[in-house]
């Protein structure tokens, strides 16, 4: 089948790679010349494990193409939209991209074709697409919502083997053209986990899949600092309820806070979903507000440490990204840290595998950040080492070189990377999250 994916960031570029995967004919699309140019010349311009090697083989296949002209979008049978959905200044999604993308599409469209928003948007969005494309043309199209499950780090596994396909229409027509598009998705299991609903309940799935997740984190995160005070451990409350077969151990890891592209926007635009209709969201607000706190926990925890002077102060930070296999620093904690050590005065030098280029665009302005060649160059000279994300490098360093490199033998840890009394006996003063701190 012949379709086209506008948008090429992480849902869109892995969408349109895994259809193609699949034997699908796909043409991307970007107004990012620079970016599309880059693509056909065959480099991936997002950091996604398992992404070049599928793209790579689909372009020597001919199944994926590339273009800035939305023209191309025009000889397909389905046009997917996977375009920013960035938060708005009233918490809202801003839909700015997508209503642009309608107004340009519509009068271009001559034969029936299905539109398909792949973003994350909020409940009326299909209406509302529906009704600028009929503002600009009088060819049949349907508008369709099938919204992405993609995990950033597994993204490329997530989308070519889901747990579940989401479309949402009340066209028949529709519905049996997204059932040929997914069939060798789920061909061995198609009615249960290719689920058909109307447009408003899918576009309700995604954000009430992201809220549910995000509430699992903070619920996890806002019971740290009591089992620090209580003297309980939290890695063993997690396993102790995670167990439960009702409740699950993923999402119950505690850390300084949830980070990335979808669960801090799409919790708040659900919540202003809600204040619009005039319907409280208690818990999803919760869940924002224990975020928010939990972030200051790390460099809190620094500051308490040196009694709220770090002036002059150099901390080793390992990681970046939100979480671990990925380059993406939206919303990351790290960020938090950055921001609240730098301003009390305290230099930083940061290392991530994926992510500091990221990171100096963004913050390249701040002479007090500074960045390392790897992991190990970080630590030297520092007073301490910080740790923000999960990467797997991260997990079992040399501890005698760190407490060589290191200035005095401290590590505050956001990640509860490693076992407190073997740190105690090792020489070091260990601080992590939920656990008590060994001397």
């Amino acid at each position: 089948m012949k379709i086209a994916v506008i948008g090429t960031g992480y849902v869109g570029l892995v969408s349109g790679t895994g259809f193609a995967e699949k034997g699908h004919d796909v043409t991307c699309i970007d107004i990012d010349k620079a970016k599309v140019a880059r693509m056909e010349a065959g480099e991936v311009p997002i950091y996604e494990p398992g992404l070049e090697e599928v793209f790579a083989r689909n372009v020597k296949e001919g199944r994926l193409h590339f273009s800035t002209d939305l023209q191309a979008a025009t000889d397909v049978a389905v046009i997917f939209l996977a375009l920013p959905t960035p938060q708005g200044e009233d918490g809202s999604a801003d839909l700015s991209y997508i209503e642009r993308v309608a107004n340009d599409l519509g009068p271009l469209l001559k034969d029936y074709v299905i539109i398909v928003n792949k973003s994350t948007v909020p409940v009326g969005t299909a209406q509302r697409v529906t009704e600028i494309l009929a503002q600009h043309t009088k060819a049949p199209f349907d508008v369709v919502s099938n919204p992405e499950f993609l995990r950033e780090g597994q993204a490329v596994d997530d989308f070519l083997h889901p747990d579940r396909i989401v479309i949402g229409t009340s066209s028949p027509k529709a519905a049996e053209i997204m059932k040929q598009l997914y069939e060798p998705f789920v061909h061995r299991d198609p009615d249960g986990r290719l689920m058909i609903m109307d447009t408003a309940s899918s576009e309700l799935t995604k954000y009430a899949a992201n809220a549910l997740l995000a509430t699992k984190i903070s619920f996890m995160n806002g019971l740290t600092a009591l089992a620090e005070a209580a003297g309980a451990d939290i890695g063993q409350v997690r396993r102790g309820i995670g167990s439960d077969s009702r409740i699950g151990n993923q999402f119950l890891y505690p850390g300084p806070g949830y980070g990335g592209s979808c669960f801090p926007k799409d919790t708040q635009a659900l919540l202003t979903t809600a204040k619009n209709l005039g319907l409280p969201l208690d818990i999803v607000q919760a869940t924002i507000t224990v975020n928010e706190r939990q972030k200051l926990v790390l460099p809190h925890k620094v500051l308490a440490f040196y009694d709220n002077d770090v002036q002059g102060k150099k901390f080793a930070l390992w990681g970046l990204a939100f979480k671990d296999n990925t380059d993406d620093i939206r919303e990351s904690p790290a960020l938090t840290i950055i921001d609240e050590l730098t301003k009390a005065g305290a230099e930083i030098v940061a290392f991530d595998p994926e992510a500091m280029d990221n990171v100096r665009r963004q913050l390249g302005d701040n002479k007090q950040l500074n960045f390392a060649s790897s992991a190990h160059e970080a630590l030297h000279d520092a007073d301490a080492l910080i740790i923000a994300t999960n990467w797997a490098e991260f997990m079992a360093p040399d501890f005698a070189a760190v407490k060589q490199a290191l200035r005095t033998a401290t590590i505050f840890d956001g990640r509860n990377l490693y076992d407190p009394q073997i740190m105690a006996s090792s020489g070091f003063h260990y601080e992590s999250i939920g656990r008590s701190t060994v001397n």
